[in-house]
């Protein structure tokens, strides 16, 4: 049981450490270095450099919460079950739900507008409505981020208060 127990944190681990990597150091890293190098282009570069990282982030996500499914299958299978498993269980579907709709929803809906754009999608007019859609959806990708950060920090508080 607790090699199941130390799976399911390397499991969130990695997940959770995976999204706060992204979020705080890899995003502003690569906009910072593009938009110095180049004012004019590295905006969009950095744009598309972050979204090729970030969907295959995602296809990491879903199968590390398809393997955590699997852990907790396990546990609750073998015994004995750990506190809340169905709270547990539902709480890893709600982060595979936030990362499936941020990744084959919100994603492609970004990615749209920004090829709709002749340039950087901040370089449109506050007028022009594609501005504030991208604004919304990145405000809700970003959000469905930390949301799925949160719920993960807290599977991995579970984790370790767990007993066996």
């Amino acid at each position: 049981m607790s090699l199941l127990r130390f799976a399911s944190l390397v499991v969130l681990a990695l997940w959770v450490g995976g999204l706060a990597t992204l979020g705080l150091l890899a995003a502003p890293a690569i906009f910072d270095v593009l938009e110095a190098h180049d004012p004019e282009a590295g905006r969009t570069l950095a744009a598309q450099v972050f979204g090729a990282v970030f969907r295959r982030f995602q296809h990491a996500a879903w199968a590390l919460g398809a393997v955590l499914l699997a852990l907790h299958a396990a546990r609750a299978l073998l015994g004995p079950r750990p506190r809340r498993l169905a709270l547990r269980v539902w709480a890893v579907m709600a982060m595979v739900g936030m990362s499936l709709a941020g990744g084959l929803v919100i994603a492609p809906r970004i990615e749209t507008i920004r090829q709709s754009a002749s340039g950087a999608v901040a370089s449109l007019p506050d007028t022009d409505p594609r501005k504030g859609e991208f604004g919304r959806l990145h405000a809700l990708s970003t959000g469905l981020m930390l949301l799925t950060l949160l719920t993960g920090t807290g599977l991995i508080w579970a984790e370790m208060k767990d007993q066996g």
